[in-house]
Protein backbone atom coordinates (compact mmCIF):
# COMPACT_ATOMS: atom_id res chain seq x y z
CA UNK A 1 0.00 0.00 0.00
CA UNK A 2 1.29 3.52 -0.81
CA UNK A 3 2.27 5.68 2.23
CA UNK A 4 0.06 8.48 2.92
CA UNK A 5 1.09 11.91 2.75
CA UNK A 6 1.68 12.08 6.80
CA UNK A 7 3.97 9.56 6.52
CA UNK A 8 6.00 10.76 3.22
CA UNK A 9 9.47 12.16 4.70
CA UNK A 10 9.90 14.63 1.94
CA UNK A 11 11.06 18.18 2.17
CA UNK A 12 8.55 18.95 0.14
CA UNK A 13 6.01 18.92 2.79
CA UNK A 14 8.58 21.35 4.92
CA UNK A 15 7.96 23.46 2.06
CA UNK A 16 4.00 23.18 1.29
CA UNK A 17 5.31 21.75 -2.01
CA UNK A 18 3.71 19.08 -3.60
CA UNK A 19 4.70 15.73 -4.43
CA UNK A 20 3.21 13.96 -6.80
CA UNK A 21 3.94 10.67 -4.97
CA UNK A 22 1.39 7.95 -6.87
CA UNK A 23 0.96 4.41 -6.67
CA UNK A 24 2.72 2.77 -10.12
CA UNK A 25 0.60 1.59 -12.18
CA UNK A 26 2.93 -1.32 -12.96
CA UNK A 27 3.33 -2.50 -9.56
CA UNK A 28 1.02 -4.05 -7.17
CA UNK A 29 2.26 -3.16 -4.41
CA UNK A 30 4.92 -1.16 -2.77
CA UNK A 31 6.39 -0.99 0.51
CA UNK A 32 6.35 2.50 3.08
CA UNK A 33 8.56 5.16 2.16
CA UNK A 34 10.90 5.37 5.26
CA UNK A 35 10.72 8.02 7.85
CA UNK A 36 13.15 10.93 8.02
CA UNK A 37 14.88 12.91 11.09
CA UNK A 38 14.40 16.64 9.97
CA UNK A 39 17.76 16.96 12.54
CA UNK A 40 19.70 16.30 8.75
CA UNK A 41 17.95 19.31 7.03
CA UNK A 42 21.73 21.03 7.79
CA UNK A 43 23.26 18.48 5.63
CA UNK A 44 21.48 19.28 2.28
CA UNK A 45 23.99 22.19 1.42
CA UNK A 46 20.55 24.33 0.59
CA UNK A 47 19.62 21.90 -1.95
CA UNK A 48 15.71 20.91 -1.49
CA UNK A 49 12.75 19.86 -3.30
CA UNK A 50 12.66 21.64 -6.82
CA UNK A 51 16.44 22.45 -6.51
CA UNK A 52 18.33 22.33 -10.11
CA UNK A 53 21.31 19.64 -10.28
CA UNK A 54 24.00 18.23 -12.24
CA UNK A 55 24.78 14.72 -11.70
CA UNK A 56 27.06 12.35 -12.56
CA UNK A 57 25.52 9.31 -14.53
CA UNK A 58 27.67 6.42 -15.81
CA UNK A 59 30.66 9.31 -15.88
CA UNK A 60 28.60 11.47 -18.09
CA UNK A 61 27.17 14.95 -16.44
CA UNK A 62 23.32 15.11 -16.51
CA UNK A 63 20.93 17.25 -15.60
CA UNK A 64 17.57 17.56 -13.52
CA UNK A 65 15.53 18.74 -10.95
CA UNK A 66 15.43 17.04 -7.42
CA UNK A 67 12.10 15.56 -6.74
CA UNK A 68 12.38 14.07 -3.09
CA UNK A 69 15.21 14.16 -0.44
CA UNK A 70 15.27 11.10 2.60
CA UNK A 71 16.20 8.15 3.82
CA UNK A 72 16.25 5.15 1.75
CA UNK A 73 19.59 2.89 3.21
CA UNK A 74 18.15 1.74 6.85
CA UNK A 75 21.25 0.63 7.91
CA UNK A 76 22.50 4.04 7.41
CA UNK A 77 19.96 6.73 8.80
CA UNK A 78 22.64 9.62 8.07
CA UNK A 79 22.44 9.03 4.55
CA UNK A 80 20.46 11.41 2.48
CA UNK A 81 19.52 10.42 -1.55
CA UNK A 82 17.77 12.43 -3.46
CA UNK A 83 15.38 11.14 -6.12
CA UNK A 84 15.73 13.31 -9.28
CA UNK A 85 13.83 14.09 -12.68
CA UNK A 86 16.30 14.18 -15.50
CA UNK A 87 16.25 16.23 -18.16
CA UNK A 88 16.81 13.23 -20.33
CA UNK A 89 16.10 9.52 -20.49
CA UNK A 90 18.33 7.09 -19.31
CA UNK A 91 18.36 3.35 -20.11
CA UNK A 92 19.16 2.45 -16.21
CA UNK A 93 16.41 4.97 -14.79
CA UNK A 94 13.06 4.27 -13.42
CA UNK A 95 9.67 5.82 -13.41
CA UNK A 96 10.06 7.39 -9.64
CA UNK A 97 10.32 4.47 -8.22
CA UNK A 98 13.55 2.59 -6.62
CA UNK A 99 13.46 -1.07 -4.75
CA UNK A 100 9.39 -1.55 -5.37
CA UNK A 101 8.89 2.02 -3.70
CA UNK A 102 7.61 5.08 -5.28
CA UNK A 103 9.13 8.44 -4.31
CA UNK A 104 7.41 10.21 -7.15
CA UNK A 105 5.73 10.01 -10.64
CA UNK A 106 7.54 10.81 -13.64
CA UNK A 107 8.34 9.44 -17.15
CA UNK A 108 9.72 6.06 -17.76
CA UNK A 109 13.56 6.43 -17.57
CA UNK A 110 13.83 9.74 -16.09
CA UNK A 111 13.83 8.83 -12.76
CA UNK A 112 17.79 8.59 -10.84
CA UNK A 113 18.30 8.27 -7.06
CA UNK A 114 21.83 9.36 -5.99
CA UNK A 115 23.98 10.61 -2.78
CA UNK A 116 22.29 13.83 -2.34
CA UNK A 117 26.57 14.92 -1.54
CA UNK A 118 26.77 14.06 -5.30
CA UNK A 119 24.08 16.62 -6.36
CA UNK A 120 25.86 20.33 -7.73
CA UNK A 121 23.42 22.83 -7.93
CA UNK A 122 23.70 24.70 -11.13
CA UNK A 123 21.63 27.62 -12.35
CA UNK A 124 19.23 26.23 -14.63
CA UNK A 125 18.41 29.14 -16.75
CA UNK A 126 22.30 30.04 -17.89
CA UNK A 127 23.20 26.20 -18.10
CA UNK A 128 23.88 25.47 -21.41
CA UNK A 129 22.83 21.74 -21.38
CA UNK A 130 19.31 23.00 -22.65
CA UNK A 131 21.52 24.11 -26.12
CA UNK A 132 23.21 22.22 -29.25
CA UNK A 133 26.37 24.26 -28.71
CA UNK A 134 26.83 24.78 -32.13
CA UNK A 135 23.29 26.63 -32.28
CA UNK A 136 24.27 28.42 -28.92
CA UNK A 137 26.01 31.22 -30.34
CA UNK A 138 23.22 32.24 -32.13
CA UNK A 139 20.85 32.03 -29.47
CA UNK A 140 22.95 34.22 -27.23
CA UNK A 141 23.41 36.44 -30.20
CA UNK A 142 19.40 37.86 -29.41
CA UNK A 143 19.45 40.46 -27.37
CA UNK A 144 17.87 40.22 -23.90
CA UNK A 145 18.26 43.33 -21.89
CA UNK A 146 17.98 43.70 -17.85
CA UNK A 147 16.20 46.91 -18.04
CA UNK A 148 15.40 48.80 -14.65
CA UNK A 149 12.84 51.39 -13.95
CA UNK A 150 9.49 51.88 -15.44
CA UNK A 151 8.75 51.00 -18.34
CA UNK A 152 5.18 51.96 -20.14
CA UNK A 153 3.17 49.06 -22.36
CA UNK A 154 3.92 48.87 -25.83
CA UNK A 155 2.09 51.40 -27.93
CA UNK A 156 1.21 50.61 -31.66
CA UNK A 157 2.05 53.77 -33.34
CA UNK A 158 0.82 53.45 -37.08
CA UNK A 159 0.93 49.67 -38.64
CA UNK A 160 1.12 46.56 -36.38
CA UNK A 161 2.91 44.51 -39.34
CA UNK A 162 6.40 46.33 -38.80
CA UNK A 163 6.43 45.66 -34.92
CA UNK A 164 5.11 41.89 -35.78
CA UNK A 165 7.24 39.08 -36.65
CA UNK A 166 9.74 36.02 -35.76
CA UNK A 167 11.68 36.90 -32.32
CA UNK A 168 8.65 38.71 -31.21
CA UNK A 169 7.22 38.27 -27.20
CA UNK A 170 8.69 35.95 -25.24
CA UNK A 171 10.68 32.52 -25.92
CA UNK A 172 9.44 29.56 -25.32
CA UNK A 173 11.04 26.79 -24.10
CA UNK A 174 10.69 23.48 -21.86
CA UNK A 175 6.79 23.41 -21.60
CA UNK A 176 6.88 27.32 -20.78
CA UNK A 177 3.73 28.05 -22.89
CA UNK A 178 1.31 28.03 -20.20
CA UNK A 179 3.39 30.99 -18.54
CA UNK A 180 4.41 32.84 -21.88
CA UNK A 181 0.95 33.43 -23.27
CA UNK A 182 0.10 34.61 -19.91
CA UNK A 183 2.28 36.79 -18.96
CA UNK A 184 2.22 38.36 -22.72
CA UNK A 185 -1.57 39.15 -22.08
CA UNK A 186 -1.12 40.31 -18.85
CA UNK A 187 1.83 42.79 -19.79
CA UNK A 188 2.69 43.37 -23.33
CA UNK A 189 -0.36 46.03 -23.92
CA UNK A 190 -1.97 47.21 -20.98
CA UNK A 191 -1.11 47.46 -17.48
CA UNK A 192 -4.25 46.17 -15.73
CA UNK A 193 -1.46 44.10 -13.54
CA UNK A 194 1.50 46.52 -13.16
CA UNK A 195 0.74 46.75 -9.45
CA UNK A 196 2.49 43.18 -9.06
CA UNK A 197 5.16 45.14 -10.66
CA UNK A 198 6.02 47.50 -8.07
CA UNK A 199 4.62 46.83 -4.37
CA UNK A 200 7.06 47.27 -1.71
CA UNK A 201 7.82 43.86 0.52
CA UNK A 202 6.33 43.47 4.06
CA UNK A 203 7.01 41.04 7.08
CA UNK A 204 5.03 38.24 5.40
CA UNK A 205 6.42 37.97 1.75
CA UNK A 206 8.62 34.86 1.20
CA UNK A 207 12.28 35.44 1.12
CA UNK A 208 11.91 35.00 -2.42
CA UNK A 209 9.68 37.84 -3.15
CA UNK A 210 12.09 40.44 -4.15
CA UNK A 211 13.94 38.67 -6.22
CA UNK A 212 10.63 37.31 -8.04
CA UNK A 213 9.44 40.78 -8.67
CA UNK A 214 12.70 42.26 -10.04
CA UNK A 215 12.86 39.53 -12.18
CA UNK A 216 9.62 39.78 -13.30
CA UNK A 217 9.92 43.73 -13.69
CA UNK A 218 13.32 44.15 -15.19
CA UNK A 219 14.16 40.87 -17.12
CA UNK A 220 10.70 39.96 -18.56
CA UNK A 221 8.09 42.72 -18.11
CA UNK A 222 10.40 46.03 -19.21
CA UNK A 223 12.26 44.19 -22.09
CA UNK A 224 9.30 42.54 -23.50
CA UNK A 225 7.76 46.51 -23.81
CA UNK A 226 10.85 47.95 -24.78
CA UNK A 227 12.35 45.65 -27.18
CA UNK A 228 9.68 43.41 -27.63
CA UNK A 229 11.18 40.26 -27.23
CA UNK A 230 12.20 38.06 -23.69
CA UNK A 231 14.69 35.12 -24.08
CA UNK A 232 13.86 32.16 -22.60
CA UNK A 233 16.83 31.94 -19.82
CA UNK A 234 15.16 35.26 -18.35
CA UNK A 235 12.11 33.10 -17.86
CA UNK A 236 13.36 30.19 -16.46
CA UNK A 237 14.78 32.51 -13.84
CA UNK A 238 11.75 33.18 -12.61
CA UNK A 239 9.98 29.69 -13.46
CA UNK A 240 13.04 28.23 -10.49
CA UNK A 241 12.68 30.92 -8.33
CA UNK A 242 8.59 30.17 -8.29
CA UNK A 243 9.21 26.15 -7.75
CA UNK A 244 10.57 26.94 -5.03
CA UNK A 245 8.34 29.90 -3.33
CA UNK A 246 5.18 28.61 -3.84
CA UNK A 247 3.58 24.95 -3.56
CA UNK A 248 2.89 24.24 -7.42
CA UNK A 249 5.12 21.75 -8.13
CA UNK A 250 6.85 20.93 -11.75
CA UNK A 251 6.68 24.57 -13.19
CA UNK A 252 10.25 24.44 -14.45
CA UNK A 253 9.29 21.14 -16.39
CA UNK A 254 6.13 19.88 -16.81
CA UNK A 255 3.18 20.97 -18.60
CA UNK A 256 0.84 23.42 -16.42
CA UNK A 257 -2.18 25.70 -16.80
CA UNK A 258 -2.41 29.66 -16.60
CA UNK A 259 -4.37 28.89 -13.60
CA UNK A 260 -1.76 27.06 -11.59
CA UNK A 261 0.62 29.71 -12.96
CA UNK A 262 -1.05 32.71 -11.42
CA UNK A 263 -1.31 30.84 -8.26
CA UNK A 264 1.69 30.44 -8.06
CA UNK A 265 3.00 33.98 -9.05
CA UNK A 266 0.18 36.01 -8.19
CA UNK A 267 -1.28 34.28 -5.13
CA UNK A 268 1.33 32.61 -3.25
CA UNK A 269 4.62 34.51 -4.14
CA UNK A 270 3.24 37.88 -4.86
CA UNK A 271 0.77 37.94 -2.37
CA UNK A 272 -1.31 40.67 -4.34
CA UNK A 273 -4.44 41.36 -3.44
CA UNK A 274 -7.36 39.67 -4.75
CA UNK A 275 -8.59 40.85 -8.28
CA UNK A 276 -12.25 39.92 -7.19
CA UNK A 277 -13.98 40.02 -4.35
CA UNK A 278 -17.92 38.10 -4.87
CA UNK A 279 -21.01 38.41 -2.20
CA UNK A 280 -20.62 34.99 -0.43
CA UNK A 281 -17.09 36.54 0.95
CA UNK A 282 -14.86 35.06 -1.17
CA UNK A 283 -11.64 36.41 -2.89
CA UNK A 284 -10.63 35.04 -5.97
CA UNK A 285 -7.86 36.22 -8.47
CA UNK A 286 -9.79 34.66 -11.65
CA UNK A 287 -13.38 33.08 -11.69
CA UNK A 288 -14.11 29.27 -13.39
CA UNK A 289 -17.64 29.75 -15.29
CA UNK A 290 -19.80 27.02 -14.39
CA UNK A 291 -22.54 26.59 -15.93
CA UNK A 292 -25.68 23.84 -17.24
CA UNK A 293 -25.10 23.16 -20.59
CA UNK A 294 -28.00 25.04 -22.76
CA UNK A 295 -29.07 22.90 -25.79
CA UNK A 296 -30.55 25.31 -27.24
CA UNK A 297 -26.78 27.70 -27.30
CA UNK A 298 -25.49 27.11 -30.58
CA UNK A 299 -22.63 29.47 -30.00
CA UNK A 300 -22.44 31.18 -26.57
CA UNK A 301 -20.56 34.36 -26.32
CA UNK A 302 -18.87 34.92 -22.72
CA UNK A 303 -21.60 37.66 -21.76
CA UNK A 304 -24.37 34.79 -21.86
CA UNK A 305 -21.77 32.34 -19.57
CA UNK A 306 -21.14 34.64 -17.40
CA UNK A 307 -24.67 36.03 -16.29
CA UNK A 308 -25.89 32.38 -16.40
CA UNK A 309 -22.71 31.33 -14.26
CA UNK A 310 -23.40 34.55 -11.53
CA UNK A 311 -27.19 33.42 -11.69
CA UNK A 312 -26.74 29.73 -10.97
CA UNK A 313 -24.57 30.06 -8.18
CA UNK A 314 -26.72 32.87 -6.76
CA UNK A 315 -23.68 35.54 -5.95
CA UNK A 316 -22.29 38.94 -7.38
CA UNK A 317 -19.35 40.80 -7.20
CA UNK A 318 -19.08 42.96 -4.34
CA UNK A 319 -17.36 45.85 -6.12
CA UNK A 320 -16.41 46.39 -10.13
CA UNK A 321 -12.51 44.71 -10.67
CA UNK A 322 -10.39 46.93 -12.75
CA UNK A 323 -9.58 43.22 -13.91
CA UNK A 324 -11.26 40.38 -14.91
CA UNK A 325 -10.05 37.09 -16.00
CA UNK A 326 -12.56 34.06 -16.80
CA UNK A 327 -12.01 30.75 -17.15
CA UNK A 328 -14.13 29.26 -19.69
CA UNK A 329 -16.65 26.53 -18.79
CA UNK A 330 -13.71 23.39 -19.94
CA UNK A 331 -11.70 21.64 -18.29
CA UNK A 332 -7.58 21.77 -19.74
CA UNK A 333 -7.45 20.12 -22.97
CA UNK A 334 -9.97 16.90 -22.85
CA UNK A 335 -13.42 18.58 -22.11
CA UNK A 336 -15.02 21.49 -23.64
CA UNK A 337 -18.92 22.49 -22.64
CA UNK A 338 -19.30 23.91 -26.10
CA UNK A 339 -17.71 23.41 -29.15
CA UNK A 340 -17.10 27.32 -29.91
CA UNK A 341 -17.16 30.28 -27.43
CA UNK A 342 -17.15 33.95 -29.16
CA UNK A 343 -15.26 35.99 -26.72
CA UNK A 344 -17.67 39.23 -25.73
CA UNK A 345 -15.49 42.49 -26.55
CA UNK A 346 -17.26 44.73 -24.37
CA UNK A 347 -18.63 42.77 -21.12
CA UNK A 348 -21.19 44.54 -19.18
CA UNK A 349 -21.19 44.03 -15.59
CA UNK A 350 -23.75 46.64 -14.71
CA UNK A 351 -26.77 43.41 -13.40
CA UNK A 352 -23.82 41.47 -11.13
CA UNK A 353 -22.39 43.79 -9.32
CA UNK A 354 -24.17 44.22 -5.68
CA UNK A 355 -25.96 47.42 -5.06
CA UNK A 356 -25.18 48.68 -8.43
CA UNK A 357 -28.09 50.79 -9.69
CA UNK A 358 -30.17 49.25 -12.27
CA UNK A 359 -32.96 50.10 -14.28
CA UNK A 360 -36.33 48.26 -15.06
CA UNK A 361 -36.72 46.00 -17.86
CA UNK A 362 -40.40 47.55 -18.45
CA UNK A 363 -40.16 51.12 -18.01
CA UNK A 364 -36.53 52.56 -17.95
CA UNK A 365 -36.97 53.78 -14.63
CA UNK A 366 -34.90 53.06 -11.52
CA UNK A 367 -35.10 49.10 -10.32
CA UNK A 368 -35.72 48.28 -7.13
CA UNK A 369 -36.59 44.15 -7.37
CA UNK A 370 -34.99 41.42 -9.10
CA UNK A 371 -36.79 38.17 -10.03
CA UNK A 372 -34.23 35.27 -11.27
CA UNK A 373 -37.18 33.18 -11.52
CA UNK A 374 -38.09 35.39 -14.89
CA UNK A 375 -34.86 34.99 -16.32
CA UNK A 376 -35.46 34.03 -19.84
CA UNK A 377 -39.29 35.08 -19.52
CA UNK A 378 -38.84 38.99 -20.12
CA UNK A 379 -36.45 39.03 -22.46
CA UNK A 380 -32.87 38.33 -22.81
CA UNK A 381 -29.92 38.33 -20.09
CA UNK A 382 -29.75 39.78 -16.48
CA UNK A 383 -30.95 42.79 -17.24
CA UNK A 384 -34.80 41.66 -17.82
CA UNK A 385 -35.04 40.25 -14.33
CA UNK A 386 -34.81 43.80 -12.20
CA UNK A 387 -38.17 45.77 -12.23
CA UNK A 388 -39.63 48.96 -10.41
CA UNK A 389 -42.72 48.31 -8.22
CA UNK A 390 -45.27 49.40 -10.77
CA UNK A 391 -44.07 47.33 -13.04
CA UNK A 392 -43.12 44.21 -10.96
CA UNK A 393 -46.62 43.38 -9.77
CA UNK A 394 -48.01 44.11 -13.60
CA UNK A 395 -45.34 41.58 -14.57
CA UNK A 396 -46.51 39.26 -11.63
CA UNK A 397 -49.97 39.09 -12.20
CA UNK A 398 -49.83 36.95 -15.12
CA UNK A 399 -50.78 33.24 -13.38
CA UNK A 400 -47.72 31.33 -14.81
CA UNK A 401 -45.16 33.82 -12.78
CA UNK A 402 -47.69 34.31 -9.44
CA UNK A 403 -45.31 31.13 -7.56
CA UNK A 404 -42.12 33.75 -8.60
CA UNK A 405 -40.43 34.77 -5.23
CA UNK A 406 -38.98 38.09 -6.57
CA UNK A 407 -36.21 40.26 -3.99
CA UNK A 408 -35.55 43.55 -3.30
CA UNK A 409 -32.43 45.49 -4.37
CA UNK A 410 -30.20 47.35 -2.43
CA UNK A 411 -29.35 50.56 -4.13
CA UNK A 412 -26.24 52.92 -4.28
CA UNK A 413 -25.69 55.61 -4.61
CA UNK A 414 -28.99 56.70 -2.69
CA UNK A 415 -29.00 59.79 -5.20
CA UNK A 416 -30.05 57.50 -7.84
CA UNK A 417 -33.60 57.14 -5.82
CA UNK A 418 -34.44 60.08 -7.30
CA UNK A 419 -34.07 59.33 -10.94
CA UNK A 420 -36.32 58.90 -13.33
CA UNK A 421 -34.29 58.88 -16.55
CA UNK A 422 -33.51 55.57 -18.26
CA UNK A 423 -29.85 57.36 -19.71
CA UNK A 424 -28.93 58.62 -16.14
CA UNK A 425 -27.97 55.22 -14.74
CA UNK A 426 -24.66 54.45 -15.86
CA UNK A 427 -23.74 50.88 -17.44
CA UNK A 428 -20.23 49.61 -16.69
CA UNK A 429 -18.12 47.92 -18.70
CA UNK A 430 -15.04 45.66 -19.34
CA UNK A 431 -13.16 45.78 -22.68
CA UNK A 432 -11.65 42.41 -23.86
CA UNK A 433 -7.66 42.71 -23.41
CA UNK A 434 -6.46 39.06 -24.17
CA UNK A 435 -7.73 35.90 -24.99
CA UNK A 436 -5.49 32.56 -23.87
CA UNK A 437 -6.08 29.09 -25.95
CA UNK A 438 -5.34 25.62 -25.49
CA UNK A 439 -4.79 23.45 -28.76
CA UNK A 440 -3.90 19.95 -27.38
CA UNK A 441 -1.16 20.92 -24.95
CA UNK A 442 0.12 24.31 -26.50
CA UNK A 443 -0.69 27.84 -25.03
CA UNK A 444 -1.19 30.76 -27.48
CA UNK A 445 -2.80 33.69 -26.98
CA UNK A 446 -4.95 36.46 -28.68
CA UNK A 447 -4.16 40.17 -27.75
CA UNK A 448 -5.10 43.84 -28.00
CA UNK A 449 -2.69 45.79 -29.03
CA UNK A 450 -3.41 49.35 -27.57
CA UNK A 451 -7.14 50.09 -25.67
CA UNK A 452 -10.20 51.26 -27.20
CA UNK A 453 -12.63 50.06 -29.94
CA UNK A 454 -10.47 50.46 -33.00
CA UNK A 455 -6.90 48.82 -31.21
CA UNK A 456 -5.77 46.40 -33.69
CA UNK A 457 -5.10 42.41 -32.20
CA UNK A 458 -2.12 40.23 -32.69
CA UNK A 459 -1.31 36.37 -32.28
CA UNK A 460 1.02 35.85 -30.42
CA UNK A 461 3.08 31.97 -29.75
CA UNK A 462 5.96 31.26 -27.83
CA UNK A 463 7.01 28.45 -29.79
CA UNK A 464 5.76 29.04 -33.49
CA UNK A 465 9.26 27.72 -35.05
CA UNK A 466 12.18 26.05 -34.39
CA UNK A 467 16.03 26.07 -34.73
CA UNK A 468 17.65 22.96 -34.17
CA UNK A 469 16.33 19.76 -33.61
CA UNK A 470 16.03 18.23 -29.74
CA UNK A 471 18.47 20.13 -28.43
CA UNK A 472 17.68 23.54 -30.59
CA UNK A 473 15.73 26.59 -29.44
CA UNK A 474 12.28 28.08 -30.05
CA UNK A 475 11.47 30.94 -31.99
CA UNK A 476 8.50 33.10 -30.38
CA UNK A 477 6.26 35.14 -33.18
CA UNK A 478 3.71 37.94 -33.60
CA UNK A 479 1.16 37.98 -36.11
CA UNK A 480 -1.38 40.58 -36.69
CA UNK A 481 -5.06 39.76 -36.51
CA UNK A 482 -7.33 41.66 -38.66
CA UNK A 483 -9.84 39.41 -39.03
CA UNK A 484 -10.64 39.43 -35.20
CA UNK A 485 -13.22 41.95 -34.82
CA UNK A 486 -15.15 40.74 -37.66
CA UNK A 487 -15.40 37.32 -35.58
CA UNK A 488 -16.89 39.10 -32.14
CA UNK A 489 -19.49 40.87 -34.57
CA UNK A 490 -22.78 39.66 -35.42
CA UNK A 491 -21.99 39.40 -38.88
CA UNK A 492 -19.50 37.06 -37.86
CA UNK A 493 -21.63 34.86 -34.81
CA UNK A 494 -24.37 34.39 -38.23
CA UNK A 495 -22.00 32.90 -39.94
CA UNK A 496 -20.64 30.71 -36.97
CA UNK A 497 -23.94 29.84 -36.35
CA UNK A 498 -24.35 28.17 -40.11
CA UNK A 499 -20.75 26.36 -39.80
CA UNK A 500 -21.21 22.57 -39.31
CA UNK A 501 -17.59 21.67 -39.45
CA UNK A 502 -15.58 23.93 -37.59
CA UNK A 503 -12.58 22.53 -39.78
CA UNK A 504 -13.43 25.02 -42.90
CA UNK A 505 -12.67 27.74 -40.51
CA UNK A 506 -9.66 30.10 -40.87
CA UNK A 507 -6.82 28.79 -38.58
CA UNK A 508 -7.04 31.69 -36.43
CA UNK A 509 -10.66 31.96 -36.69
CA UNK A 510 -10.63 28.40 -35.10
CA UNK A 511 -7.99 28.73 -32.48
CA UNK A 512 -9.84 31.52 -30.96
CA UNK A 513 -13.67 30.43 -31.15
CA UNK A 514 -12.45 26.44 -30.74
CA UNK A 515 -9.71 26.83 -28.23
CA UNK A 516 -10.47 29.79 -26.00
CA UNK A 517 -8.99 28.91 -22.68
CA UNK A 518 -9.19 31.60 -20.50
CA UNK A 519 -10.46 35.63 -21.55
CA UNK A 520 -9.08 38.73 -20.08
CA UNK A 521 -10.70 41.83 -18.93
CA UNK A 522 -9.84 45.39 -18.27
CA UNK A 523 -12.15 48.94 -17.56
CA UNK A 524 -12.17 50.91 -20.38
CA UNK A 525 -10.52 53.97 -18.75
CA UNK A 526 -7.41 51.60 -17.28
CA UNK A 527 -5.08 54.07 -19.43
CA UNK A 528 -2.99 55.75 -17.02
CA UNK A 529 0.09 53.84 -15.18
CA UNK A 530 -1.01 52.62 -11.55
Amino acid sequence: MAASLDEIPIFALEHKWNSDIETSSQNDEVDEIPKINHQQLQNTRDLSIGSCVKVLVDNDSHYGVIRWIGTIDRLNPNKLTAAIELDNIHPLATDGTYQNVRYFQCSPRKAWFTDLKDCHEYDMAASNCYYNQQDLNDFESIPSSIITGTVPPICVNGDLEKMCGKYRGIQGHHNSCYLDSTLFSMFAFTCAFDELLFRPPNDKDCPEYEEVQRILREEIVNPLRKDLFVRSDRVMKLRTLLEKSSSISGLTTEEKDPEEFLTSLVAQTLKAEPFLKLSSGQDAYHYQLFVDKDEKLVLPSVQQLLEQSFLQSNIKLKTAPSCLILQMPRFGKTFKMYPKIQPTLLLDITDIVEDAPRWCTVCGKLAHFECKDCYGQCGEGLESIAFCKPCLKKAHSHELRTNHEPKALTIAPAAYEATNNYSSVPRRYLELLAVVCIETSHYVSFVKCGSGFEAPWCFFDSMADRKGEQNGYNIPEMVPCPDFPYWMSEEGAKYLRSVSDDRVLPEHAKRLLCDAYMCMYQTPDLMVHK
